[in-house]
């Protein structure tokens, strides 16, 4: 796709919004076709790094202790939580769901992996939200970086999903750069690429939508 044609789309997009009191998102409707999304393949589930970020702050958490929690702690880690308050959480369906709700991205050292996916598997699974695993030859710092200007992608098994782009107050050409990545990862998600993509639409929280695609 040709980049003046996503950024007018952007454009277009800004301008045809009402004007209101607080700063909406940007947000983005993509169609998929001639796909069955009975098939796991099929459906999208991962991480995009949009260039210039969401124009928001993004929330983490990390399950770590000793040095690691330092580093991610210095790195403006949200949340650090030693591996003891798994079960804790796990027992507080309250807390945990609060939390779920909170943060955008959980990352967890590996060895800890079983025992959140077991007492807190119930609530950050559904949510898309499971920790990103910290093995040891991954820095906490860098995928602590990398998450603050990620957003997650999940399909599920629909056809039509939609995912934030970026804040109404942000420059419009920084907000195509943002729906250039996604498109990209999406057409190089698919053996068909932009084929297997019915349209795409770009909007404002409460304005109208303009098609991209």
């Amino acid at each position: 796709m040709e980049h003046e044609q996503i950024l007018t789309a952007v454009k277009q997009a800004l301008e045809k919004s009402p004007e209101r009191k607080f700063s909406e998102s940007i947000d983005l409707a993509i169609n998929l076709k001639n796909l069955d999304m009975n098939q796991p393949q099929n459906r999208i589930d991962e991480e995009i790094i949009l260039p210039n970020g969401l124009g928001r702050p993004i929330k983490i958490a990390v399950f770590t202790k000793g040095e690691t929690a330092q580093r991610a702690k210095a790195a403006g880690a949200d949340y650090v939580f030693d591996p003891e308050e798994i079960s804790v959480l796990g027992e507080d369906k309250t807390r945990a769901k609060n939390l779920a709700e909170e943060v955008n991205f959980f990352i967890a050292e590996a060895a800890y992996m079983p025992a959140i996916g077991k007492t807190l598997g119930q609530v950050l699974g559904p949510r898309g939200k499971m920790p990103i695993p910290l093995t040891p030859d991954k820095d906490v710092v860098q995928i602590i970086n990398k998450s603050r200007n990620s957003i997650k992608v999940r399909s599920k098994d629909k056809m039509t999903f939609h995912i934030s782009i970026g804040k109404k107050d942000m420059d419009p050409v920084k907000l195509s750069e943002n729906l250039e990545a996604v498109i990209n990862r999406i057409e190089h998600r698919y053996e068909r690429g932009l084929y297997n993509v019915k349209s795409m639409y770009v909007k404002t929280t409460m304005g109208p939508s303009v098609k991209v695609i």
